[in-house]
């Protein structure tokens, strides 16, 4: 029996993947966007009558995080968001017939730097700083509502690879010779940084920054997942069982795309580059050790949770050769 799915946030590289495969499966996909959907932000009586009735509610709408730190980019990183999620819950309150799944998409990155211990849902430590506040703005507008009929499922998602993700600027610059690990250092802090908690401190040394990820085949497969267990509901981690850290990454990478060498980057060549290409350090230094508790406890059984087997998957998909092809 086919289902009614509404996804918000569906012309992004996890939303078209998650269209693809529900429609696939025979499920109706209905959209809420900015332009081009069956609802459009703002239209709240639109909003209200798509999830009316519907069987499961998938916000992933949000400004990518991929940009310079602005005070327009924070603003509107901040605002697509809230607004969204807000806009959403509201629909869902005025409804007749609720969905009985809400699942919203959060970030991994609400969990502190760490270099000590994985971070769990129980027992990690939440972060400082720009990016966090944005996670925990985001959870807040998730749950704030009361809606009694609604369960509710917030996915903290770790670094999602696939065909279309952060990994291909990755795969571009191991294969010309720069696939190296990303190095921390000092660097010197406006106070504008400071203030807007968009400075990474230095912490990690060599490369050594922890890098939790989890393949976009299992997002689909969690989201499926959550819908099959009822007795999930708040924050859920979504990443591999087998975190690595940035330098075995990096030679992960380079061994499937038969990549022999890989020269590092520095903390002063990284600054550097974000500026040129609009982006944040924050976003390759910062330790990430997540692991998914919850869903090894529930019984999740990942269908890609070896690295490099993952890597060898997304690269051969699009035609590359790997170094499995000539083992």
């Amino acid at each position: 029996m086919s289902s009614r799915i509404v996804i918000a946030g569906a012309s992004g590289f996890i939303g078209q993947y998650l269209t693809d495969a529900f429609r696939a499966s025979g499920d109706v996909v209905q959209t809420i966007g900015r332009r081009g959907a069956d609802a459009v932000w703002g239209d709240a009586d639109g909003i209200r009558t798509l999830v009316d009735g519907a069987d499961v509610v998938i916000n992933l709408a949000g400004k990518s995080v991929n940009c310079r730190y602005s005070d327009a980019n924070r603003a509107e990183i901040f605002r697509s968001r809230l607004d969204t999620t807000r806009a959403i819950g509201a629909a869902i309150a005025a409804s007749e017939n609720p969905p009985p799944l809400w699942i919203n998409s959060s970030t991994a990155t609400i969990y502190r730097h760490a270099e000590d211990r994985p971070m769990t849902e129980r027992g990690g430590e939440l972060g400082t700083g720009f990016s966090v506040n944005v996670a925990t703005s985001w959870e807040r507008a998730f749950f704030e509502l009361e809606l009694p009929h609604t369960r509710r499922v917030a996915l903290r998602m770790a670094i999602v690879l696939g065909d279309g993700s952060a990994l291909l600027p990755l795969i571009r610059l191991a294969q010309f010779g720069l696939g190296g690990p990303q190095r921390d250092g000092r660097w010197f802090a406006t106070a504008a940084r400071r203030n807007a908690g968009t400075f990474h401190e230095f912490r990690a040394r060599a490369g050594r920054q922890r890098f939790s990820w989890v393949h976009i085949a299992d997002v689909l497969g969690v989201i499926e997942f959550v819908r099959a267990h009822p007795e999930l509901d708040g924050v859920v981690n979504v990443s591999s069982p087998n975190p690595t850290d940035n330098r075995t990454f990096m030679a992960t990478l380079r061994r499937v795309l038969r990549v022999p060498f890989g020269l590092p980057a520095y903390r002063w060549m990284l600054e550097a580059g974000s500026i040129a290409i609009r982006t944040e350090t924050e976003l390759v230094l910062k330790s990430r050790w997540v692991v998914p508790e919850r869903l090894v406890e529930a019984g999740y059984e990942f269908a890609e949770p070896d690295l490099e087997k993952a890597l060898s998957d997304i690269v051969a998909e699009r035609g590359l050769p790997t170094a499995s092809q000539h083992s």
